[in-house]
C-alpha cells in the first residue's frame, strides 16, 4: 500500500525569506512540518529528503 500523498506545487508558497534573485526559497520547516522524512517526485523517480539527528539533510533516491 503506497502511503504517500503527493502534494500540488501550487499548495506551498516559497516561504518569505531573503530574496535570492530568480531562486525560490523555502524554509525546511514548510516542507517538513513535524515529519522527519518527505518524497520528492521529480522526473518520475521518487527520492526521499530526510533530516538527520545531527539536523543535516540527506537527499536519496
Amino acid at each position: 500500500m503506497d502511503m504517500t500523498r503527493e502534494v500540488p506545487a501550487q499548495e506551498h508558497e516559497p516561504a518569505q525569506e531573503k530574496e535570492t534573485g530568480a531562486m525560490p526559497v523555502y524554509a525546511s520547516s514548510a516542507l517538513f512540518g513535524q515529519a522527519s522524512e518527505i518524497g520528492i517526485r521529480h522526473d518520475g523517480a521518487l527520492y526521499r529528503l530526510r533530516i538527520t539527528r545531527q539536523g543535516k539533510l540527506i537527499l536519496n533516491k
